[in-house]
């Protein structure tokens, strides 16, 4: 990890969470993966704030631990996520264009809390909503509840590993840390609840809802509180899901600006079939029948059975590759290739930098180069048509900002 790198965690964490949490995650950061106690030693802090600081870093999924052989309990910290905090507020904007408020105030509250229980969630994200209302309206806990449904059936939200309930009952000594798994079904498994209320505005210091001054307020005992419905079941942003949602958005809006509105409206319909039935690691969709895609595409998209077949080979025949045909069955079946659209994107993304940076002629000599693999510099001049002082200049550039290598060849 570079030393800039380092730096921009250490800021986040200390926007986020306080010095001592920003001390022992940056420490982690730098030595890898380390037991308590010499954490608290080598950072000189308490082990009552190492143990704090890990849990709340534990808590945001920042830190993970691993039991070894002798019971050692490491922790190490996860750089990647660390960095993810800065997108915070663009998943956040997406769950808004999605879900509308409701959806982006739950996923704020995830992110800001990193683990909570759906029923805590949904009374927080009813509250705040209320606040917002003209007096006298409020919101329902259902209607809360019923966005927060939607967003686990289309992946975003996901619940957390839990410790299962053979270690739970084992009457042998604790292990010196849980192990917490989950099955890939129970993920989005959303427990059934009936949540029924209403969002609370918050009252001053000194008056209940009841307008009776604090004093007069009966005292109540805690040990009256309700259990929660779902304890133990707890939830968290699923932040691979909206960087796919991302990746999506990228390759739509690619075929728009090379085809047209209705090929892209196509490709979305494809994406949206596949999106949680797909990795996001895959190299290509599920396959698609070209019947599926037709009762799919959005109502009141008017387009024929057979206009919309002629798009689809349209698509599979364009030399980017994005759509491609797996079969003939069902009117034929369609994938979307992840790979080569996302690779695509990519180049098109490095050639828009060369060429603001070096100019149209370097983007031409970069496109060459990358169509060609290896070429001379001799070739380089012939093929790009450009003067030999030019082209030698161009390609220094380019090598000395690691854009393009040189490679010596053996007589």
């Amino acid at each position: 990890m570079t030393q800039a790198e380092i730096k921009l965690c250490s800021l986040l964490l200390q926007e986020h969470f306080g010095e001592i949490v920003e001390k022992i995650g940056v420490h982690l950061i730098r030595t890898g993966s380390q037991p308590l106690r010499v954490i608290a030693h080598d950072t000189g802090t308490s082990l009552d704030q190492v143990k704090k600081a890990l849990c709340v870093l534990i808590q945001h999924n920042l830190v993970i631990y691993q039991v070894h052989k002798r019971g050692v309990v490491e922790y190490e910290a996860q750089c990647s996520r660390v960095l993810r905090m800065l997108r915070y507020p663009r998943y956040i904007y997406t769950a808004k264009t999605l879900y509308s408020d409701t959806g982006e105030l739950i996923v704020e509250e995830l992110l800001l809390n990193g683990k909570m229980a759906m029923s805590a969630v949904v009374k927080k994200v009813a509250d705040r909503l209320t606040e917002t209302m003209e007096d006298g309206k409020t919101m329902d806990y259902a209607e809360v509840s019923n966005t927060f449904v939607r967003l686990a059936d289309t992946h975003f939200v996901q619940r957390c590993p839990l410790v299962p309930a053979t270690e739970n009952s084992d009457p042998g000594p604790p292990p010196p840390a849980p192990t917490l798994v989950i099955s890939e079904k129970d993920m989005y498994l959303v427990p059934k609840l009936s949540l029924i209320g209403k969002g609370k505005r918050r009252r001053s210091s000194d008056e209940d809802a009841t307008g009776e001054p604090k004093a007069k307020r009966p005292k109540h005992t805690t040990d009256n509180k309700e259990p929660i419905p779902d304890d133990g079941i707890y939830w968290q942003a699923n932040l691979d899901r909206f960087h796919q949602h991302f990746r999506d958005q990228g390759i739509v809006s690619a075929v728009a600006n090379r085809m047209d509105q209705t090929s892209s409206e196509i490709v979305r319909t494809m994406l949206r079939m596949s999106e949680i039935t797909t990795s996001s690691s895959a190299p290509f969709t599920q396959p698609l029948s070209s019947n599926e895609i037709f009762r799919s595409l959005p109502v009141g998209y008017n387009i024929s059975k057979q206009v919309l077949d002629q798009y689809l080979t349209l698509l599979a025949d364009d030399p980017l590759e994005f759509v491609g045909k797996s079969g003939d069955s069902g009117g034929g079946m369609y994938v979307i290739n992840l790979h080569k659209a996302l690779g695509s994107l990519a180049t098109a993304t490095l050639e828009s930098v060369i060429q603001e940076r070096f100019g149209s002629r370097c983007a031409r000599i970069f496109r060459l180069v990358l169509q060609k693999k290896h070429l001379e510099q001799k070739q380089v001049e012939d093929f790009a048509m450009i003067p030999a002082k030019e082209a030698k200049d161009m390609l220094y550039k380019m090598l000395s900002e690691n854009f393009i290598s040189l490679q010596v060849g053996c007589l």
